[in-house]
């Protein structure tokens, strides 16, 4: 019955098996083995989410709904469960059940740790209040620092005494909304008088408190300075699979993260030059208080090491405008035209096959591959013409500008400025989209010189800034200080 073989025991008598079948086989009529055949050719269960309408789909669909049908006759049903619910409790058992309940619990129950009031309780006719109450006030938007006290409780004599005292050591304008006054309120000789301020603190500013006091039975006001340490803040990592997560995972604000990739944007290529094994280099502007609190300000350095070669952006004022210059103190290209987006050109200026219409038409402007939702900046300062739908453009900004110059930004996904409005340039004006006569999302960005269209590649950037003398010297100084800053984490 059984034969050894390289798959260890084995049916013996294959051979007679398979001529038994073919016998079988042999034996059933012609018209009885087609009709096996074209039965076994049949596809009963057919996608039903393709061929919609055919007729194998319809034979799916009755096969479907036979076995919905069979199923649900098959179904045994849903009957209740019996049970047996509980005999109600009497006598001693009641009793001792109700000790345990809630409202008995309430009146003492039978434990006697609270007793009900009895006939040789009398209500008091006025209760005592506590001595000091200590609270916290909120400066509101629009707020005095006089109105605040009135809300917390404070007379207005007094509040009034106390805003002077504390305007003579602070500027009452420049404490922010939504600082917060801790309050102690003292005793009062009856409750138709507001309670006297018995002791006052709050946080004017990040590096100085105020506190006020009573002393001698007269309000005391004290500045008490907090110490500030303006070490900047310096973050590195991997750029990895996106720089902008890596960057926020490593503690960098988002504020600080798209500054800085504004900054070497204007040097490389994000979308090309930028590889997950590079090194990105953040210094930030830090302020730490002796209390413990940290405030970042606004971005000092961007570094990009990309196997070896490193980029060195610094941020420098020249005069009265800020910019950014590479380490030989050559600045950014001002008083001409910045790429709107970062990304890849897909299309150029001048004819070319239209790839929705086809044939040959002339394209005029320049087409710029990016993510769907990255922003759209203005290539430089201007005044807003146009923004809306504008047939093929979809989604479309058009700005004037100086000189006689104008550019436009299509098939946005959303517009971020109105018209009639002014815009600086890098400002964000919208975001990519694929809306209009679009095969996927991208920028359209069209250049116009006297109304004439004219190839945004062509106008080159005019002039370039460059640090000399004192400023140079005073430019590499700051930054071998800030190069000196150990990251954070080390």
């Amino acid at each position: 019955m059984f034969l050894r073989s390289d798959y260890e025991l084995a049916q013996g008598g294959g051979a007679a098996a398979i001529a038994f079948g073919r016998s079988e086989r042999a034996r059933l009529s012609p018209g009885v083995r087609g009709l096996r055949a074209d039965f076994s050719a049949i596809d009963w269960t057919p996608d039903l989410g393709a061929r919609i309408g055919s007729r194998d789909w319809w034979r799916g669909l009755a096969t479907c709904t036979s076995l919905i049908a069979a199923a649900w006759w098959l179904t045994p049903g849903l009957r209740p469960i019996a049970g047996v619910a509980p005999a109600p409790l009497a006598g001693e058992q009641w009793d001792e059940a109700r000790a345990h309940t809630i409202a008995p619990l309430a009146w003492g129950a039978t434990t006697g740790h609270r007793m009900a009031a009895n006939d040789l309780v009398r209500p008091l006719a006025e209760t005592p209040e506590r001595p000091i109450i200590d609270l916290t006030a909120t400066l509101g938007s629009g707020d005095r620092f006089g109105d605040v006290l009135r809300r917390a409780g404070v007379g207005g004599d007094e509040a009034r005494l106390v805003s002077d005292l504390i305007g003579r050591k602070v500027a009452l304008d420049t404490l922010r909304p939504g600082m917060q006054i801790d309050l102690t309120l003292g005793r009062r000789p009856s409750k138709t008088v507001p309670r006297p301020i018995e002791a006052m603190r709050f946080r004017a500013r990040f590096d100085l408190a105020v506190a006020v006091a009573r002393t001698g039975g007269a309000l005391v006001v004290t500045p008490q300075p907090i110490a500030i340490d303006h070490t900047p803040l310096r973050i590195r990592g991997l750029v990895g699979q996106s720089l902008y997560r890596s960057a926020r995972a490593a503690g960098a604000p988002a504020k600080a993260v798209e500054a800085y990739i504004r900054a070497i944007a204007s040097r490389i290529s994000i979308g090309n030059d930028v590889q997950p094994d590079n090194i990105f280099d953040i210094t930030l502007e830090q302020q730490r208080a002796a209390t413990g609190e940290v405030r970042l300000g606004q971005l000092l350095y961007a570094g990009l090491n990309r196997n070896g070669r490193t980029l060195n952006m610094f941020r420098w004022t020249d005069g009265d405008q800020p910019g950014w210059f590479d380490a030989n103190g050559v600045g950014d290209r001002k008083n001409g035209l910045v790429m709107p987006v970062a990304g890849r050109l897909t299309s150029n200026f001048g004819m070319r096959w239209h790839p929705v219409f086809g044939g040959a038409r002339f394209h005029k402007g320049v087409d710029i591959g990016a993510p769907y939702g990255a922003p759209i900046r203005a290539a430089t300062d201007g005044m807003v013409a146009f923004a809306g739908r504008s047939g093929g453009y979809g989604n479309f900004v058009k700005l004037s500008h100086s000189g006689g110059l104008a550019t436009g930004y299509g098939h946005m996904s959303r517009i971020a400025v109105a018209p009639g409005t002014r815009v600086a340039q890098g400002q964000v004006i919208g975001y990519v989209g694929s809306t209009g006569l679009s095969t996927g999302p991208h920028l359209h960005y069209e250049l116009w010189q006297n109304g004439r269209p004219v190839n945004p590649r062509s106008i080159a950037l005019a002039s370039v800034q460059r640090l000399t003398g004192d400023a140079l010297r005073a430019f590499r100084a700051r930054n071998a200080a800030l190069m000196a800053v150990q990251p954070a984490g080390r």
